[in-house]
């Protein structure tokens, strides 16, 4: 017999026997997934296709039970990765692994290059050739506090020493702005639900980054893709993000944009969300702008 948990009752209107009915249907559909699904997104599909024949409250409720995203917040992607350099890109890298605690906000982020990739071999500064070296025979020498201080002086440089699959590896730090997106700052309405937006994205993942430039502020302006998918697409679709068309004219932003407008999500369900731009102008006699 299909248990059905306590406390679902509170969220559907259906009976304990239909409740009980949905999980068998749903233990079938897991089950037969191929893969089965990894994410709250995937896990929200299957569940909706599984019982669209069923009340939209108890599948709404169903969800809702599970913390899983509603179908309105759910997106179809629809941009392709770019399989040569789209117009106004200057290069392209891949990134190692993202640490989540390198997330800025919803649309800035630092990673990590390794310096083995031929572009960044090229222009590793003599003095952190030489210090990798050295800390490399402090380490073997077991002088650890030797070779901190030597990472210090190589991390001043805009480099690190990364530990990738058991092997150290010299990497190159980037400061990444998403291109053509302006996400709520931090302190702002949504600006928390934004960055956690962009952790859960990234978080974990090699990065595909297509840079077009570096803003006033050092960083690098770019087109990301995480698995095949755009991550400025993504933020504009699920609400956390505006089309930053000041600086970014591409006609998909702003129809993307719209699509995450009419169904009212992420920062779109406030009838007038204030643009993070105007909100830094105003605050910035305050102290309170970080860029």
């Amino acid at each position: 017999m299909v248990k059905v948990p306590e406390g679902l009752s509170k969220h559907v209107v259906s009976s304990k026997k239909a409740q009980a009915n949905w999980y068998r249907k749903l233990l079938e559909a897991w089950r037969a997934a191929k893969p089965p699904p990894k994410t709250p997104e995937e896990a929200a599909r299957l569940v909706i296709e599984t019982l669209k024949r069923h009340q939209k409250a108890d599948v709404e409720g169903l969800l809702a039970f599970y913390g899983l995203p509603l179908p309105h917040t759910l997106v179809q992607l629809t941009a392709e990765a770019p399989t040569s350099l789209p117009e106004g890109v200057e290069y392209e890298f891949q990134t190692f692994l993202v640490d989540p605690r390198a997330i800025a906000d919803g649309d800035g982020m630092t990673v990590y290059v390794s310096t083995t990739d031929p572009r960044e071999s090229s222009c590793v500064p003599i003095e952190v050739q030489v210090a990798s070296v050295q800390r490399s025979q402090a380490r073997a020498e077991k002088n650890y506090t030797e070779a901190d201080a030597i990472h210090k002086k190589i991390i001043e440089f805009g480099y690190r020493i990364l530990n990738q699959n058991n092997e150290e590896t010299l990497a190159r730090k980037y400061r990444i702005r998403l291109r053509g997106i302006d996400a709520p700052e931090n302190e702002m309405p949504y600006g928390k639900e934004a960055k956690e937006e962009l952790t859960k994205i990234v978080q974990g993942k090699c990065l595909r980054v297509l840079v077009c430039g570096i803003d006033q502020y050092g960083r690098y302006v770019a087109d990301i893709y995480c698995n095949g998918k755009f991550v400025q697409e993504l933020m504009l679709k699920k609400g956390f993000a505006w089309h930053y068309e000041a600086y970014d004219q591409r006609p998909e932003l702003a129809r993307w944009q719209k699509e995450a407008r009419d169904k009212r999500v992420g920062l779109w369900a406030s009838s007038n969300p204030e643009k993070p731009w105007e909100w830094r102008k105003n605050n910035k006699e305050k102290g309170q702008m970080r860029r």
